[in-house]
């Protein structure tokens, strides 16, 4: 029997399917805050901003929100212990404030290597919640006054809206009047 395929010109073998399409991995910094809301029940939705949200003010303008519903997260040194105190994007944290709050000694800021550290995240981007070891947190009372606040995912260039009692319960806060 002759082969019918016989004189046509050979055919090319099917192009393997190609994959769909995917997102680049998320950072370890965003996925570690991820999973610790994960873990209590809340799904987070991290927004990125090329230009960077690392001040405040940076937040506020990129999100287009009110400067005082940027939930700042400071690291802080009370008497040799990280203190992580979450502050209205409006306020400046008080550090005598901080101290007779803790009932400490002594205050200062943390070093950059510190807020490493403590939080495993770069100052500008550190996150309320989700840190290699449970710090102890404070949070101001002025950010009560929002319904919803912006915090830093991790990474100074990512955000997350939150409520803020959801806030001050992922992150074991303690509420206190820390601004200056």
């Amino acid at each position: 029997m002759p082969d019918a395929t016989a004189g046509e010109p050979p055919k090319s073998p099917e192009p393997p399917e190609s994959p769909e399409p995917r997102e680049p991995p998320e950072s370890p910094h965003i996925a570690r805050v991820r999973e610790a809301a994960a873990a209590r029940g809340v799904e987070l939705e991290v927004a990125r901003f090329p230009a960077g949200t690392r001040t405040a003010a940076d937040a506020a303008d990129a999100i287009g929100c009110e400067l005082g519903a940027i939930c700042k997260s400071i690291v802080l040194v009370a008497d040799d212990e990280p203190v992580l105190v979450l502050t209205s994007g409006a306020n400046r944290v008080d550090e005598t404030a901080v101290g007779e709050v803790l009932g400490a000694g002594g205050v200062r800021k943390a070093s950059a290597a510190e807020c490493r550290q403590a939080t495993g995240s770069p100052i500008g981007g550190t996150a309320p919640f989700g840190h290699p070891e449970p710090l102890r947190v404070l949070l101001d009372r002025d950010l009560l006054a929002f319904e919803v606040v912006w915090a830093a995912a991790g990474l100074p260039d990512a955000v997350f809206p939150i409520g803020s009692a959801e806030l001050r319960r992922l992150s074991g806060a303690r509420v206190a009047d820390v601004a200056a």
